[in-house]
């Protein structure tokens, strides 16, 4: 059965809270962790809804009374889905995220958010959140998504995408360099079975497919996947810290340059090709797409050999080869696209497909990717 092209308008609901509810819970939860007598208010913006489909990321602004002075401040609030509202991750670990975040900070140059304050226990909005400094910039957009052209990434120079794709690169290339990413991102590893992270990150996966299958039900090619994936592990070791959700829709830029590298609820560690592979293959999701609808895209850009060539310039490593990698993040995409489905039926969006598999925008790209490697 053919795909369904997108619709014209693809933004999904991802939550049932109520704003006014939020607001006011997070002002009192505020004036709990400012100084006595601080007298926090609360201005919620709307939550943020052109990228991303996973945690809820809401938008506030803060003042207060500190030390007989008005304070203020803009901030991000990352919320955990309800259980309700059929998050798309098994598990959301925020305190992780958290940590990661903190911790790239502190030990890069990296330009992450300055994290404030966390809120482990659930008890305030239902679920766990922490809030980190809102950054100004701009963002490559995923609703429509940026290859389709009338944005400014689309409709600017060759030379400044080019400057763009590269200090991105530079990004991947600077997070992994941190030394025994190991030990101090081991929180990160996933706690399943398997001699080596990637095994682990692999059986997470299978562990994450089966979390999605019961609303869904069962996808042929991703089972496939799964299965050539299993039988042809890479014997590697490497375990340097991964951001995970490696792609431009999840950074902040000022004139083509990085300001803020958002969105760490993938962030695991393993070999360095998985977020190399990532930041590749999100871009070719988004040319099947404009290939389908017969659009011009942006073939020129993060293209495999380019993007490869100028991480190795940047780390002085030689990368392995990326099939299987890409074969792993085709799998990832199946899940999300299984997710973000079943989410749309609940919410009312679209209804049950008799193929779940049309769900799946990239599922030609996929395809192409399997039968390249045999599986």
């Amino acid at each position: 059965m053919a795909q369904a092209p997108p619709p014209a308008d693809m933004t999904m609901q991802r939550s049932s809270r109520d704003g006014d509810d939020v607001r006011t819970r997070l002002t009192a939860w505020l004036a709990t962790v400012l100084p006595e007598g601080a007298d926090p208010a609360v201005v919620l913006h709307s939550s943020v809804q052109e990228n991303g489909l996973s945690s809820e990321t809401v938008l506030l602004d803060a003042t207060w009374t500190e030390g007989g002075e008005q304070r203020a401040g803009q901030y991000v609030a990352r919320v955990a889905p309800a259980v309700e509202d059929l998050p798309v991750f098994e598990q959301y670990a925020l305190q992780d995220q958290y940590d990661a975040i903190r911790l790239v900070g502190e030990r890069t140059d990296v330009p992450v958010p300055q994290v404030r304050w966390m809120e482990p226990t659930g008890e305030v909005l239902g679920t766990p959140f922490f809030l980190m400094d809102r950054i100004d910039g701009l963002v490559p957009r995923d609703v429509l998504p940026y290859n389709f052209g009338d944005n400014w990434l689309f409709d600017a120079s060759p030379e400044d995408q080019r400057r763009l794709q590269d200090s991105t690169v530079q990004v991947l290339a600077d997070l992994h360099a941190i030394p025994d990413a190991a030990n101090t991102f081991a929180f990160l590893d996933p706690a399943y079975d398997g001699a080596t992270a990637l095994a682990r990150n692999l059986a997470r996966v299978r562990s994450w497919y089966e979390f999605a299958v019961p609303d869904i039900g069962r996808s042929p090619i991703a089972e496939r996947g799964l299965a050539w994936l299993e039988a042809n592990l890479p014997a590697t070791s490497e375990a340097v810290l991964c951001w995970g959700d490696a792609r431009i829709g999840n950074v902040l830029y000022r004139d083509f340059e990085p300001v803020g590298v958002l969105d760490w609820e993938m962030a695991t560690v393993g070999p360095r090709e998985m977020d190399v592979s990532w930041i590749v293959f999100a871009h070719q999701v988004f040319e099947s797409i404009t290939g389908m609808l017969e659009l011009p895209g942006m073939p020129h850009f993060m293209r495999e050999e380019d993007v490869v060539a100028s991480y190795q310039r940047a780390t002085g490593t030689t990368l392995d080869p990326l099939d299987w990698y890409h074969v792993y993040n085709g799998v990832e995409w199946c899940i999300v696209f299984m997710r973000t489905g079943a989410r749309q039926i609940h919410f009312g969006e679209i209804d049950r497909p008799e193929d779940l598999e049309t769900l799946f925008h990239h599922k030609p790209l996929f395809e192409s990717v399997l039968a390249k490697v045999g599986g």
